[in-house]
């Protein structure tokens, strides 16, 4: 973990209540895809945990969506603002179990930490499928970053007003996988959970306290015991995981 300050390159929305910034910083300790950054707002009490959606060449690039006054102040911040993050925070997701063609599972704002695995998993000759679900055509991002990387991307919306009309899983069908890697709201996991036919990693979106394991406060029981979401999660295997 290490606290730093980025200065803010661009603050776009991309989608319904949906922003994109990149920040100029230090990177060094984002390591792997699925770890986190907790931001530090000013009049805010608790730092704000996002998930880091790509991380290269000195620049961090984290999506958000506004479902509060700490993220409303953060959309509205401009070029050249500061922000104090603390970077490296989470385990992330671990490669070395994805098999040759690894599936990857995102709803809603659980898909940004996908984009940068995708490319991980692309640098290392694995050839992945992407499932990105939504709830309306206007609340899709990435997906067209996502098939500018070559991959195969299925997107789909509850109300059919674009991709495939039904649920993540509904796209599931007919796909062979040799693993997978999912992020999203509990509801998807759990549909995830009854049908996937591999193992797999789940990202936890979860309220945090301190963001580095001190606090105990976002701790869930698994089948090896209690573990903390935000140091020894957010990603955790489909074998342990108490549904």
């Amino acid at each position: 973990m290490k606290e730093s300050t980025f200065i803010i390159r661009s603050n776009t929305q991309i989608a319904r209540s949906v922003y994109k910034m990149e920040l100029c910083g230090d990177i060094f300790d984002i390591t792997r895809p699925g770890q986190f950054v907790n931001i530090k707002l000013e009049g805010f009490f608790l730092r704000r945990p996002i998930s880091v959606c790509d991380a290269e060449d000195g620049l961090l690039t984290v999506i958000y969506k506004v479902v509060g006054n700490g993220t409303s102040k953060m959309s509205k911040m401009n070029c050249g603002d500061t922000l104090d993050l603390l970077t490296g925070l989470g385990n992330g997701y671990d490669l070395s179990k994805s098999g040759e063609y690894p599936l990857l599972i995102g709803g809603g704002v659980g898909v940004p930490p996908l984009y940068m695995l995708c490319k991980r998993l692309i640098s290392e000759n694995k050839r992945p499928s992407v499932i990105l679900g939504f709830n309306s055509s206007d609340e899709i991002i990435l997906a067209e970053d996502f098939k500018s990387l070559g991959v195969d991307v299925k997107v789909t919306t509850a109300d059919g007003s674009a991709g495939i009309k039904g649920f993540v899983t509904d796209a599931m069908d007919g796909i062979s996988y040799s693993y997978f890697y999912t992020c999203g709201p509990m509801p998807m996991f759990r549909a995830i959970e009854k049908k996937a036919l591999t193992s797999g990693q789940f990202s936890f979106e979860e309220r945090m306290g301190c963001g580095f394991g001190a606090c105990m406060g976002c701790s869930c029981k698994t089948k090896y015991g209690y573990k903390r979401i935000c140091r020894d999660g957010p990603v955790l295997e489909r074998e342990e995981i108490v549904w």
